[in-house]
């Protein structure tokens, strides 16, 4: 193996006599000898490049690919084929943290631009320069309401968010010593009544609500930032920035913060990513936003440049008074997001949702006239709805891969309450002639 090291016989014997051993296999002299390799290692000889390409063509046969009716925040819409040869660039896939800012303007350059459409989608005032996911920009804005608040660090979260979002807060929580409490949901929506309980019992940091929430439920929340604000208390909205382009933004309806997952943005699925959350809001809480901010000057010619501004927050600088030590993005993700939502612009965001929205009604429709399946909630939706059923949806699950589709999402994984119930997406991807197929195998099952 050392015949892949790049030392020489007379660096390995330096290193060996400067930490006083005599030879390499001394380095493992305290593993058990049963776990010890002794054979050869099973690699492979050398391929041609011909036969490496005929091999991991032969591997990719042995995925099946499917026809995507699920969704639950990771959704199966259109990548447009510009974006992978733009991101494929080696500028953009090598390139890092922007250390020396005066030398990594296109880097800069296209995470502002990132910024600046996210406030956009959102109607937000500032955004920094994305997250790893939606759950990662949740715990962020947590702990900024908590940041922000001289009295308490009790948050409220509707339990219509994700329930991996869920999770990630609550683990954010138990280290920064932040309590977490539920919100009642109500027939598939914020329960408004317990929310307002909640916040007159005691001092509230923060709340956090989501919409399209968990069911794909497209929720109003009127006049809730009015009681929430009333009890100084912050509002944040977890919200899918492809179906802003249609629905109300946080901004519109009160919020302070907002953050949510980027994948929608034409994102492939690719089994769980790599993807990109972002974290927006007002103005005046920018000091508080944690991680990179990129702002636009002029040098001393006057030209146009971008910088990295308010470093402060950063690990690197007063870590000691941040609001979080994160200094990470998904850049080259971001960078994804900010390619798509140029090439799409607001018409073709709109008519995104208006396909995805045709589709999942005519599905929504189709499924019920089955009589095997019923609403499991009378409310609006965008492209993702729930339904229950009579049938066994462990065989249908099992008849539909069978056929070639994957038909949507247990509800009872995300929500064991709700037993015999599925999550169904559509997206603009979707034909006609897939979802009635769908219908078909369903009037069969």
């Amino acid at each position: 193996m050392s015949n892949y090291f790049p030392h020489t016989e007379s660096d390995i014997a330096s290193m060996l006599e400067r930490i006083k051993i005599d030879s390499l296999d001394a380095l493992y002299s305290d593993l058990p000898e049963s776990i010890l390799l002794k054979d050869d290692y099973n690699i492979p000889h050398s391929l041609s490049e011909h036969e490496i390409r005929e091999h991991m063509s032969d591997l990719g046969k042995k995925n099946k690919i499917l026809t995507i009716f699920a969704g639950a925040g990771a959704y199966d819409h259109y990548t447009p084929s510009a974006i992978k040869y733009l991101i494929d660039r080696s500028e953009f896939k090598t390139a890092y943290t922007p250390y020396q800012p005066e030398i990594s303007q296109g880097t800069l350059r296209y995470i502002f631009e990132f910024q600046s459409m996210i406030c956009s989608l959102t109607g937000m005032e500032c955004a920094n320069a994305s997250m790893y996911d939606e759950a990662t920009a949740a715990a962020e804005s947590m702990m900024m309401s908590c940041a922000l608040s001289k009295k308490t660090n009790k948050i409220l979260v509707s339990a219509t968010i994700h329930p991996y979002t869920r999770k990630v807060i609550d683990t954010y929580a138990k280290t920064r010593n932040i309590y977490v409490e539920t919100i009642a949901e109500k027939d598939g929506v914020t329960d408004r009544k317990d929310m307002e309980k909640k916040l007159n019992n005691c001092d509230v940091a923060g709340v956090i609500l989501s919409t399209p929430n968990i069911y794909g439920i497209i929720e109003d929340f009127s006049g809730f930032a009015d009681l929430i604000h009333a009890k100084k208390a912050l509002l944040t909205i977890c919200a899918d920035p492809s179906t802003l382009a249609v629905l109300k933004t946080p901004a519109e309806w009160g919020a302070d913060m907002a953050c949510g997952e980027c994948q929608s943005l034409g994102m492939p699925l690719s089994y769980g990513g790599p993807y990109a959350g972002y974290l927006a809001c007002k103005k005046e809480l920018i000091r508080k936003l944690p991680g990179r901010i990129v702002g636009a000057t002029t040098d001393m010619e006057g030209k146009r440049a971008f910088v990295l501004t308010l470093q402060a927050r950063e690990q690197h600088i007063r870590r000691g008074k941040a609001t979080s030590n994160i200094c990470s993005n998904q850049s080259l993700m971001a960078l994804h997001a900010t390619i798509y939502l140029s090439l799409m612009g607001n018409d073709g965001l709109q008519q995104v949702n208006e396909l995805s929205h045709s589709g999942a009604k005519y599905l929504h429709n189709q499924l019920i006239d089955t009589g095997k399946f019923s609403p499991l909630f009378d409310q609006p939706f965008l492209k993702e709805f729930a339904l229950k059923s009579t049938l066994d949806l462990d065989k249908v699950e099992k008849n539909m891969l069978e056929n070639g589709i994957m038909c949507g999402i247990r509800l009872d994984k995300l929500k064991p309450e709700h037993k015999n119930s599925l999550l169904i997406s559509v997206t603009e991807k979707r034909t006609k002639t897939q979802i009635d197929k769908f219908v078909e195998l369903i009037k069969q099952s």
